[in-house]
């Protein structure tokens, strides 16, 4: 049984939360194409640092910063292959640098896919305003999860999934090219109900029912507001594992790649309980959340599990 697989058996289970954001914080600038993996060259050791961060938050799940993360991408700036390559395999081994340095004796890595539309670096994985061919779409992520399954992740993560044709392309990709390799499936949605593109949410989930090898799905990168909803339209339509990580709240302006701040606290202890009760069994945060946010996540699913 792989290693996933194991831990699913112990949902519900907290994960990390935002990178960006946290590298933000630590003067790091990521205001540029590469996103938060410029920071894989600026300031590799802060990545480490935050990592160990979430795991002794509670966290059980590292997710590696590359999702932005793709050869095409370090290419575009002027890097050559075999160093797109290596700095991969460095958010890779920081992820489990920060696990080796943290409280948790185990833990899971993450690795990162994101979506087409996170190379673009113009707001469109919050569209899905765009269109390939399947096989451009299997030819475009082939390189990333091959390195990253190479360097021995857990499982791979499906993240901020806006685009229905897209999330197709990669899960028969998936099974035909890397079948060995467990995965979660996030969607990237504009309401409780509808994927970026305008496809139906529960259609989407509907329809990956049959991949065996993504043994989670679910929505990332969503107000909070959103998640109950989206909970209501997923949980009839699988019999997987449910994930939820929404972001803090806020507005991302793809114009000047800048978090506009315009939502208030979060109380998790009142929300995180709703969405358990709605099928929730792996959760935790996404943009401008932090260690902190994780600590009151994990608390709260504790205190959950503790009256049922």
């Amino acid at each position: 049984m792989d290693k996933f697989s194991q831990y699913l058996k112990m949902a519900p289970l907290t994960l990390d939360g935002g990178m960006g954001s946290e590298l933000e914080q630590q003067n790091i600038n990521v205001d540029n194409n590469l996103w938060s993996a410029s920071a894989l060259i600026q300031s590799p050791g802060t990545i480490a640092k935050i990592h160990q961060h979430y795991f002794d938050a509670g966290a059980q799940g590292a997710i590696t910063d590359t999702y932005q993360a793709h050869v095409a991408t370090f290419l575009a700036q002027g890097f050559d292959s075999h160093k797109a390559y290596e700095l991969i395999d460095t958010a890779v081994h920081l992820a489990k640098e920060g696990l080796a340095l943290s409280t948790q004796d185990d833990g899971l890595i993450i690795g990162s896919v994101g979506p087409y539309g996170a190379y673009l670096a113009n707001g469109a994985e919050y569209t899905g305003d765009y269109h390939l061919s399947k096989q451009a779409y299997q030819d475009f992520h082939r390189q990333r999860i091959e390195r990253l399954v190479q360097d021995e992740v857990d499982l791979i993560g499906l993240e901020t999934m806006p685009n229905f044709t897209e999330a197709q392309a990669l899960a028969e990709l998936l099974e035909t090219e890397f079948s060995e390799t467990p995965a979660y499936l996030s969607f990237s949605i504009k309401d409780g109900n509808t994927l970026c593109d305008g496809t139906s949410l529960a259609t989407a989930v509907g329809y990956f029912e049959k991949y065996a090898q993504i043994k989670a799905i679910g929505v990332n990168c969503t107000a909070p507001d959103n998640i109950l909803t989206a909970l209501q339209a997923i949980q009839p339509q699988t019999t997987k594992q449910i994930i939820i990580y929404p972001n803090a709240g806020d507005t991302y302006d793809p114009q000047t790649k800048q978090w506009v701040d315009d939502y208030g606290p979060i109380d998790w202890q009142e929300l995180v309980p709703q969405w358990l009760n709605q099928g929730a069994t792996i959760i935790g945060g996404c943009c401008r959340t932090t260690p902190k946010d994780i600590i009151a996540i994990k608390q709260a699913i504790d205190s959950w599990c503790r009256k049922v």
